[in-house]
């Protein structure tokens, strides 16, 4: 029914595929790790927000696509004051037209020290 994508990103701990391809659609959810150590990138909202988009963004590339594919953003962050910041680095990843988008704000996430994790939803070309 579906299958887990090779990102060349190390795998998530736990009962997790980070991205997995159904039919000509990609779901692919990303925190901001070093995508060859595994370690959480330490930094302000800037700097963890650009790390998990370009692994997000080698994820839709390892499915065959790329971030124009992506149809659908679910964002977390642990403080709403990292918005405007996250919003920055969002536009160095996505053009208009954006991809539907909801952001929430979220007591903590599972990894500590991370502030943002994100959960995109692509349509690939068939």
């Amino acid at each position: 029914m579906f299958d887990p994508i090779d990102t060349g990103i190390v795998p998530p701990k736990g009962p997790v595929t980070a991205t997995l391809r159904a039919g000509n659609t990609v779901y692919s959810a990303h925190i901001p790790k070093d995508p060859l150590t595994g370690a959480i990138v330490q930094g302000d909202i800037e700097a963890q927000a650009r790390q998990a988009l370009r692994n997000l963004d080698q994820a839709m590339r390892a499915a065959g696509g790329s971030l124009a594919n992506v149809v659908y953003m679910a964002i977390y962050l642990v403080d709403r004051a990292d918005a405007a910041g996250m919003n920055a680095i969002y536009t160095e990843f996505f053009k208009p037209p954006y991809p539907c988008r909801v952001t929430v704000v979220v007591k903590e996430l599972l990894s500590p020290g991370v502030r943002i994790e994100f959960v995109a939803t692509a349509v690939l070309e068939t």
